[in-house]
């Protein structure tokens, strides 16, 4: 069977080595054989150069055009009946293939997702990571999933072809979108929590708020095609709409604070029902790491302040044609 591994790349010059490395020296069953894909998306830097000077696949747009077109012109030319992705910034463990591959063995199994690892000292990347392991936590309980990321991902070629593959209008979060097309569609989509790619997280509170608020942005747009998925998806933690709930009602009492104290006491005791939400996870960050479990209810703040802002841009300033 051939696999192929698609790698879009803009600028990826300090990871993609790493990265393509990685995938040529994936540990193989004996029926298997790879093909690496790299579509550099108009790189000013020598992310091509560097690509050349491995065995792959190297194609190139003349400009950006963003991720979504980069990953549909490796699924143009890709010449595997499985399709696996990765990015520029991950490092697949050697057993990825192999891993990400198994669940279609299976012959209804039409995409799965795997996981991300970091190593990385920095608190706000280890506070990332934590978040990632309590959505794969609701993952695990799942036997089929609605959303696939596609740091780590396969699919059939030929669902992907028949779907029309990512929408290129779509600049961010474009996997949401086509996972829950699939998802419409009734194609079954599983989690593989063995396939595990290594990640250079947000390192810093303003890298990651800024992740965070154009996330809930593009979500807005997704969610207006696919309105069921606002109440409920595989991926989303449900406490986490609360919380977006809870620090946009604290935030509108305290302006009229200033003037009457009953709206102080109502954003203090909105502020508590906040913490109490966020328990569950410092229960988890605790066995962890116990840093991150002391700063997560701010981590955990911010997060739904980023979200809930980009959300409510997005809903006020819709992308034409999304």
């Amino acid at each position: 069977m051939k696999v192929s591994i698609i790698i879009p790349a803009l600028n990826a010059s300090k990871t993609v080595q790493a990265c393509l490395t990685a995938c040529v020296q994936q540990v193989l069953p004996a029926t298997v054989q790879t093909e690496i894909i790299l579509v550099d998306d108009g790189s000013t830097d020598n992310t091509a150069e560097l690509a050349q000077a491995l065995d792959i696949r190297l194609l190139r747009h003349k400009a950006a055009r963003g991720a979504a077109a980069a990953r549909n012109t490796g699924i143009a030319a890709a010449d595997g009946a499985l399709i696996l992705f990765t990015d520029a910034d991950c490092v697949p463990r050697q057993n990825w293939v192999a891993e990400m591959i198994r669940p279609f063995t299976n012959p209804t199994v039409m995409g799965g997702k795997g996981i991300y690892a970091t190593e990385q000292p920095q608190l706000t990347a280890r506070f990332v990571q934590i978040e990632y392991e309590d959505k794969y936590d609701l993952l695990r309980q799942q036997p089929h999933i609605d959303f696939i990321d596609t740091y780590s991902a396969a699919y059939r070629a030929e669902v992907l072809r028949a779907c029309g593959g990512f929408d290129e209008r779509i600049r961010y979060v474009e996997d949401q979108d086509l996972s829950f097309r699939l998802a419409e569609l009734g194609h079954v989509m599983v989690f593989q929590p063995t396939a595990v790619v290594l990640h250079q997280h947000s390192d810093s509170l303003g890298r990651y708020v800024r992740k965070k608020f154009m996330i809930g942005y593009w979500k807005s747009q997704i969610m207006r095609r696919y309105p069921r998925r606002v109440v409920k998806d595989s991926h989303t933690p449900q406490v986490l709409k609360l919380q977006m709930g809870l620090v946009a009602l604290t935030l509108g009492f305290l302006a009229p604070s200033l003037i009457f104290p009953l709206a102080s006491l109502m954003a203090l005791l909105l502020l508590a029902l906040f913490f109490l939400t966020t328990l569950p996870f410092l229960g988890k960050a605790w066995t962890k790491d116990r840093a991150v479990c002391l700063a997560a209810p701010f981590f955990l703040w911010c997060r739904a302040l980023a979200l809930g802002l980009g959300y409510a841009w997005g809903m006020l300033r819709p992308q034409p044609g999304v």
